[in-house]
């Protein structure tokens, strides 16, 4: 039985390995991207820019609170992700002088941050267009003119651990800036919940670990030829060897384990 126990430990171990290994793997792959791109600008050396409304990435939920008093956020996952959207001109609460030509806030927190920042701006916006915005906001947070072509009229940029996306909808510009290495977190931590559950399945369908002979008062490992043998009437069954002796119960001088 003990066998059994340091197998499943084991495969405990596996799955936490496999899933800091992979990890390891998204960040290794993300950075090699980052190195062949030619931004060189990180997420930490951003500046504060006019044009986000006061937002920015990191941020905490008390800080966006301070910011928008009026914000509610979503529940909070066992991921340790929330969201919350702001919308000033459909929420009379808030105070509209510092969203000028803002349609929507949307951000995404992991662990109490922000980690995801959308803002959708409408199309009267001093940078109406793809191309504008592209050029106003690269001066304003001191991006290299190395965006990309993305999707069928956007532009993105992948910089050391985060991209900027730049999109047209409802015929105003929007902007995005996601946290390259909080998206790989969150997607280890999918990938071991996951696994975690898989393996939950596994154990539940696992044949019972011990076996007890109810009239001999002695107990055999499941896979035990000699447990076979015990009826239905006197058979019973055990989690663990300790658990079997707490009962009475001693040990089967064949199939020890």
């Amino acid at each position: 039985m003990t066998g059994r126990f340091i197998t499943h430990n084991s495969t405990q171990h596996l799955l936490c390995f496999k899933t800091v290994a992979l990890a390891f793997l998204i960040l290794s792959v993300g950075n090699a991207v980052a190195q062949d791109s030619k931004c060189k600008v990180k997420l930490s050396e951003l500046p504060q820019a006019a044009e986000l409304s006061g937002f920015r990435m990191g941020m905490t939920m008390d800080q966006v609170k301070a910011r928008v008093p009026q914000v509610t956020f979503g529940p909070t996952d066992d991921l340790g992700t929330s969201k919350t959207s702001i919308n000033p001109y459909f929420d009379s609460r808030i105070d509209k002088s510092g969203f000028a030509d803002v349609r929507t806030v949307s951000l995404d927190f992991l662990d109490g941050r922000v980690t995801s920042l959308w803002i959708g701006y409408e199309s009267t916006f001093k940078w109406p267009t793809v191309a504008d915005f592209v050029k106003g906001i690269s001066q304003s947070l001191l991006l290299p003119d190395a965006w990309s072509p993305w999707k069928s009229q956007g532009q993105q940029l992948k910089c050391v651990d985060f991209q900027a996306t730049v999109s047209s909808v409802a015929r105003g510009p929007s902007f995005r800036i996601l946290d390259l290495t909080a998206d790989a977190t969150l997607m280890a931590r999918r990938i071991a919940k996951e696994e975690e559950k898989e393996a939950l399945e596994e154990n539940s369908v696992e044949e019972p670990g011990i076996l007890g002979d109810k009239q001999s008062k002695i107990y055999y490992p499941a896979n035990c030829e000699v447990a076979k043998e015990i009826s239905e009437s006197n058979r019973t069954t055990f989690k663990t060897a300790l658990e079997a002796e707490n009962a009475g119960y001693k040990p089967a001088k064949e199939c020890k384990q």
